[in-house]
């Protein structure tokens, strides 16, 4: 049964999915990630990519994020999220569910002039195999300066990224937590803000922008 971890809505029930495809993040992983990063989700700007179930995202906002978008392309999954944000009472303009592709929707919000504080990544396994998620965060600079990017992947498989600068990984159970950030070539000073305000609600991203994922 998935919950609420702390925060907010701590205790709050959500739904997992019906979709074999959803993921949801186990316990034991969100756990480790909120308490490696503590105090940093207060007030940020946060992006839960490849949400599933949309656990995290809403953790997030339980702890005090500002601002959560939610990114997954399986039609279930925004189903999911959509009913889990109502069912504990999210008030619509702390967030935004997109459902898309992925590459596609980063592309989207960067012409937006989206900025994010921290960003999740829980991608199928297998994406990781043939892709790289972070390229397309990386060229579309969506990552605010000191931002951190943060990769749950299997601790049995390899990663690597030219991208930006690994901080550390921690293992948690059979899963890994990369955490990655920029290095010296860090965009500073390139940043723009947003109008949330406009941006607030679900919306679907079309087919007509290039993919950018690869190695």
């Amino acid at each position: 049964m998935l919950r609420v971890a702390a925060g907010l809505y701590k205790g709050r029930v959500l739904r997992g999915g019906s979709d074999a495809q959803i993921r949801p993040t186990m316990s034991r992983v969100k756990l480790s990630f909120f308490d490696a990063i503590q105090e940093r989700i207060r007030e940020k700007i946060f992006l839960d990519g490849f949400a599933g179930s949309g656990s995290m995202g809403i953790e997030a906002l339980s702890r005090g994020a500002e601002y959560v978008i939610f990114i997954d392309q399986l039609s279930e999954a925004v189903r999911t999220i959509r009913h889990n944000v109502a069912k504990i009472g999210v008030a619509s303009d702390h967030f935004r569910i997109i459902g898309g592709d992925f590459n596609r929707s980063v592309i989207a919000l960067a012409k937006e002039s989206f900025r994010f504080d921290i960003i999740y990544l829980d991608p199928p396994h297998s994406l990781l195999q043939v892709a790289n998620p972070l390229k397309v965060i990386y060229k579309r600079n969506i990552l605010n300066s000191g931002g951190m990017v943060v990769l749950e992947r299997p601790d049995d498989s390899r990663f690597h990224s030219d991208f930006f600068r690994l901080l550390r990984s921690q293992r948690v159970g059979r899963e890994c937590l990369d955490f990655y950030t920029y290095g010296d070539d860090s965009r500073e000073g390139n940043h723009e803000g947003y109008d949330r305000g406009q941006s607030s609600g679900e919306i679907n991203v079309g087919d007509k922008e290039k993919n950018e994922q690869g190695q």
